[in-house]
């Protein structure tokens, strides 16, 4: 239990004398008639009673050790080395939050630094902030960068994005007023792009993702790229940064802006978070100063000594008030951390290692779901596997529940146009034993289905 449970309702009555209210329902008072609701909490109890219940509601979550998972969808089961959590529970990394007087902060300055150095150099650009919500938050302010820097009102993304990014988008881009446009996939899941070169008139930017949703590796990038360009949009491009030992960076191909997910590195999945977003610029000025979130620097003092500064906080409310770039109230900062600490760890070598390791296993888990079911397009996966039944596909995942194996993503409740069709993920922690027991078990569920 990361929390202690302090048990005070025996004071309650004292609680409310001290702030000035009779009773509970006196602090509610302003509420309107019809909203408020009982919330119907049990009858208060010591710690030790509270351990034991938690604990026993606890035993409910399996692991992806007791039940092999294949969920994917952008939440992925990695290896996180055992010294990465011990690092990041020191209390100078554990209890820093905003570093907002840098002379007594420069632990978490320098580590955030370097941070920024490592991802700079991963994905190919100069300038890395420290950091963003997620990919998706990212994303959505890439997008309204675009739009400040060239002064256009339209967003170009694939419409293979997930549903999650896309609800993001929207409620970043609705209230300014940036109109989203999406273009379809060619019949190898990655963008049309001549649909996209009608997409394009007056677009402030154009993202493409490294894989996309579906797993598949864009076979037209730089086509892409010069797609934008040549419309006078920024290239934004989202990437899994895992797979950049196996692939060039994208700031090499032409990459305006890169956003992305840190938290695949140095983290837990924790059921989806917390995160921390990439986002990297090209070193031009227009773009630099629209760039959302803080920059950290390095820099001198006045006797020499090397020092660590807060360089760009324009996402910043009490710094630039109603002209800030983004009103993100937060930052990442351990989440990054971590991250930082995983990629040193790694280094060139090992990056390079972890994405063949992830790229072979993959390659393995299409090579199997073949066997049982047709792999929906042509290409190369990384992580995430299309897989389309002829069966129900939730009929397939309760069984294969059933079976103490947690099942792929279900993408015909977003993309009807798929049918019965499921993202099956792999990673470098995914054991062939794990893949052969899923396919074994998709034979049998789908006799039984047939039945």
């Amino acid at each position: 239990m990361g929390k202690h449970y302090l048990p005070n309702v025996p004071h309650k009555e004292e609680m409310l004398r001290e702030i000035g209210f009779t009773t509970i329902d006196d602090i509610f008072s302003d509420v309107p008639p019809g909203m408020a609701r009982e919330f119907n909490l049990p009858e208060a109890k010591g710690e030790y009673e509270v351990f034991l219940e938690l604990n026993k509601v606890l035993s409910k979550n399996r692991t992806v050790l007791e039940m092999p998972s294949f969920l994917g969808a952008g939440t992925y089961f990695h290896y996180v080395p055992a010294h990465v959590k011990y690092l990041i529970e020191r209390s100078e990394f554990l209890t820093a939050y905003t570093p907002y007087q840098p002379e007594v902060s420069q632990g978490m300055l320098q580590a955030l630094f370097e941070y920024q150095s490592l991802i700079a150099e991963l994905v190919g650009l100069p300038i890395v902030n420290a950091s963003m919500y997620d990919w998706g938050t990212a994303m959505a302010e890439a997008a309204l960068m675009s739009a400040r820097v060239t002064r256009k009102s339209k967003f170009v993304v694939p419409k293979a994005l997930s549903p999650e990014k896309k609800k993001i988008l929207h409620t970043y881009t609705t209230g300014p007023g940036v109109e989203v446009e999406y273009v379809d996939w060619n019949e190898n899941g990655q963008v049309d792009l001549e649909k996209l070169k009608e997409a394009v008139n007056g677009a402030a930017g154009v993202y493409v993702e490294v894989p996309n949703f579906f797993g598949m590796l864009e076979e037209e990038f730089t086509a892409i790229g010069e797609i934008a360009h040549d419309a006078g949009a920024l290239f934004v491009v989202g990437i899994d940064p895992t797979i950049l030992g196996v692939v060039e960076a994208p700031g090499e191909l032409g990459a305006d802006v890169v956003v992305g997910e840190a938290a695949y590195f140095g983290n837990p999945m924790n059921f989806g978070g917390p995160r921390a977003g990439i986002f990297a610029v090209r070193n031009e000025r227009k773009l630099v100063r629209q760039m959302p979130g803080r920059v950290i620097g390095m820099t001198k003092t006045e006797d020499g000594k090397r020092a660590f500064v807060m360089t760009l906080q324009t996402r910043e409310q009490h710094i630039r008030r109603a002209k800030a770039t983004s009103n993100i109230c937060s930052n990442e900062a351990l989440v990054a951390v971590a991250a930082g600490i995983h990629l040193a760890t790694l280094g060139p070598r090992g990056l390079k290692e972890l994405g063949e390791i992830i790229l072979k296993n993959t390659a393995y888990l299409k090579k199997r779901l073949g066997e049982v079911a047709e792999i929906h397009f042509k290409g190369v996966n990384f992580k995430d596997v299309p897989v389309k039944f002829e069966v129900p596909y939730d009929v397939i995942h309760e069984r294969l529940l059933e079976r103490g194996i947690h099942g792929g993503y279900y993408l015909g409740r977003h993309f009807p146009d798929l049918g019965e069709t499921a993202l099956f993920a792999a990673t470098e922690t995914t054991r062939r034993a794990w893949i052969d027991s899923l396919v074994e078990a998709l034979k049998e569920t789908i006799n039984e289905a047939e039945l």
